[in-house]
Order: structure tokens, then sequence, then C-alpha cells
């Protein structure tokens, strides 16, 4: 029997490799534990959608679980664990958050018509509105506004992520034997590579600092020397070209 010091100590690729060979109960939960950091780093950079510690717990448990099934179906030649788990965790909360109506349907609708309203006065204006003009324009106080964007901001993370997870979904359940297989997933990354490069500077910084970086709508706005609200509106550009890009590919398969 293992001792509980040596269990803990044990590299976690050992502990992924042991449970693919016996699926034993005791290894996933070790490997869940392991991760279990990620779930409150994660749930604490989507504040958006929720507001109390209360909530956090909840988000937390349900995260373990959610873990757990992210061990289970893991197949170790899709990609890293990290990538995969993250994408499922970053699901499950904005869906728990639905579910409990944390996200109000009128607090959706404003998001949409914030994008609306931006887009239009971009088109008008000839550059990219203030929030207090996009603000003044809806009739709402900023501090409305700034909550609808980070909620947006959110969302937009999620819908990128989940139509890449969806089309990897799709590849892994076709056999990954045959070469057509590899040179599909060969090319998105092409294409992803091709449309960031693409991206404005501080497009493509934003996107850098936010998600290989890992750091939150504040830092990244001291960074910039700009609001949290104006690198929302950076981020949101970017990924609606970069869904854009993925979309077309996607379709002209």
């Amino acid at each position: 029997m293992r001792g509980a010091t040596a269990e803990k100590e044990r590299p976690v690729e050992e502990l992924f490799c042991e449970y693919l060979q016996t699926r034993a109960q005791d290894v996933k939960w070790e490997i869940v534990l392991r991760y279990s950091n990620m779930i409150k780093s994660i749930a604490l950079r989507l504040q958006d959608v929720y507001s109390s510690f209360a909530q956090l717990d909840d988000i937390i448990n349900e995260g373990l679980i959610t873990m757990a099934d992210a061990v289970e179906k893991y197949d170790p030649e899709k990609g890293s664990f990290e990538a995969y788990a993250a994408i499922r965790i970053r699901g499950m909360i904005i869906d728990y958050a639905k579910k409990q109506d944390w996200v109000a349907s009128s607090v959706r609708r404003r998001v949409q018509k914030i994008d609306q309203t931006a887009a239009e006065l971009a088109a008008g204006m000839g550059r990219e509105p203030t929030e207090q003009e996009v603000a003044e324009e809806i009739g709402l106080t900023l501090a409305q506004y700034r909550r609808a964007v980070g909620i947006s901001f959110t969302r937009n993370v999620i819908s990128l992520e989940e139509l890449i997870e969806q089309n990897r979904e799709h590849w892994a359940a076709s056999d990954a034997r045959y070469p057509e297989e590899e040179l599909q997933r060969t090319e998105l990354v092409e294409v992803l590579a091709k449309a960031i490069s693409e991206l404005e500077e501080n497009e493509q910084l934003v996107l850098s600092l936010y998600h290989e970086r890992d750091l939150k709508r504040t830092e990244i706005a001291s960074v910039l020397g700009v609001s949290p609200v104006r690198v929302s509106q950076i981020h949101t550009k970017a990924l609606r070209k970069l869904r854009k890009a993925l979309s077309q590919y996607l379709n002209d398969e």
C-alpha cells in the first residue's frame, strides 16, 4: 500500500499513466485533487458571471465533478490535459451560471445591445466609441455598462473555445490513424495562426497577455494604460475576427 506522502509526491504524468492502465478510482481522484487549484483560479477569473463566495464554493464543487469527467475522457494523443480541462471547466461555469439564472436574460439582452450599439457608433464616428458614449446611447449607467461588458468578455472567450473544442471532439470521434485527419488538425492550427498574425498589434498583445500570460483584465489594462472596459473591447474585436476565420474554414470543408 502506498504511503500518503509518497502518493502526493508522484508526478501527475505517472498518475495518468497508471489511471489509463487501471482506471482505478483512487488514482482518478488523486489527479482531480492535483488540479483543484486550477478550478478555483478559473472560477475567480470568471467572476463576471457570478458575485458571491457562496456561489464560488458551489462552482468549485461542480468543478471537481467536471474535472473527474475530464480525467475519464482525456486522450493524451489529443493535446495537453491542462488545456482540455480548462475548456471543460470554463464551459461548466457558464452553463451552471445560466442554470442558476446568475446571468439574467435581461443582462444577456443588454450585452447584445451593447455590441450592436458599439458597432453602429464606430461605423458612424470612424473610431471606437468610448464606454461613456456607448452607455449614454443605450441609457445605461457606467456601472451597468461595465458589468455587461465583463459578461460579454467572458462569453466571447467561451464561444471561441467551444467552437475549437467541438471541432476537436469531431476529429477525436473519427479514426485518427488516417492521414487526412492529421492534415485537418494541422490546417486548423495554420488557419488560427494566420488569423492571429493579421490582427492589429494591440489585439495580439491582449490575446497574448490573457491567454498565454494568464493576466486579468485589470492587469492587462495597467500594462496597456487603458481602462479594463477598453481591454474587453479589444479582446472582443480580436475574438470576433478569429471566430469568423475559423467558422469560414469549417464551413468551407
